[in-house]
């Protein structure tokens, strides 16, 4: 059975026991990556597959990337401080609220 996501495109979400937070610029209906990524995860920290996944511009203390992670890990990050990811531009604008909003069209 497929879930309805819990969180949307460009919320900012922090993971539930890592620490980093991003904002969500697609979503899968459940898991859909590698085996090999799966199995990399420790067995007892493995999040189920039948669940949405969220690809993140994710940001921590040191770096920024992009990362793929379980909803069952995402927790709502409403802190308001605003993100320094180098793609966000690319994917997103922000309201007058400070809200991100996905723009209508991607850079290359």
């Amino acid at each position: 059975m497929i879930r309805t996501a819990k969180f949307r495109i460009g919320e900012v979400v922090k993971h539930r026991m890592f620490p980093f937070r991003g904002i969500i610029f697609d979503v899968d209906p459940e898991f859909d990556n590698t085996e090999e990524w799966y199995e990399a995860i420790p067995e007892d920290l493995r999040p189920a597959k039948d669940q949405p996944y969220y690809h993140l511009l994710a940001e921590n203390d040191e770096t920024e990337y992009v990362a793929y992670v379980s909803e069952q890990n995402l927790l709502l990050d409403d802190d308001g401080n605003p993100l320094r990811h180098p793609q966000i531009a690319d994917w997103f604008k922000r309201d007058s609220d400070g809200r991100y909003v996905a723009r209508d069209t991607i850079k290359n």
